[in-house]
């Protein structure tokens, strides 16, 4: 493969994936990513600083669609209503892609405590971002907090859901994700 061609991110982000579930994250070099991405470390360095930001590649573009989603929700939404159109807005930059990599991604996190670490600082990005808008909605402080805390368990178990489930399948991202935040508010009702 040329190592002009566009997708160098994507194959960095596969390359990754594979070599991590092959020989696990620790006896994984940048260098070996880059080779089987056909790319140059250089390119690599372009990309991502480091390689532990591999497996959280697209955190920025996800948190500002969550927040995109939040604030063109309806004035009249509630915040686990605007919520929700933040999972659907987020949902639907997600592709094929993104669901083969998810249990593959998913393994690779839970073979490494690095990763682990990782995840959960993505996981504090993106409830930040949902809570900042929400906030801007003029939801009070500890309950945008509290919505956006769960509106990334909404994501993620969808998330998972969607990536294990049948490739043919066609219920989208935004359906598990929504059924997800509605699971979600029932049990936070019956919490009493």
């Amino acid at each position: 493969m040329a190592r002009w061609e566009p997708g160098a991110k994507l194959r960095l982000v596969v390359a990754a994936v594979d070599l991590f579930t092959e020989q696990g994250y620790d006896a994984t070099t940048v260098a070996q990513i880059a080779e089987r991405a056909g790319v140059t470390k250089s390119t690599f360095f372009r990309h991502f600083p480091d390689k532990r930001e591999l497996l959280v590649a697209g955190q920025e573009s996800l948190s500002r669609l969550l927040a995109d989603g939040i604030t063109e929700a309806p004035e009249s939404a509630g915040p686990l209503q605007a919520v929700a159109s933040g999972l659907e807005r987020a949902s639907s930059a997600m592709g094929p892609a993104n669901r083969e990599l998810g249990p593959r991604i998913e393994a690779a996190v839970a073979a490494s405590t690095e990763l682990q670490e990782r995840d959960a600082l993505k996981s504090v990005g993106l409830a930040a971002a949902m809570a900042a808008a929400l906030v801007a909605r003029g939801v009070p402080d500890l309950t945008a907090h509290l919505a956006a805390e769960l509106g990334v368990l909404a994501f993620k178990r969808g998330y998972a859901q969607w990536s294990a489930g049948d490739r043919h399948d066609a219920t989208g991202l935004a359906d598990h994700a929504l059924a997800a935040l509605d699971d979600l508010r029932a049990a936070t009702a019956s919490l009493g």
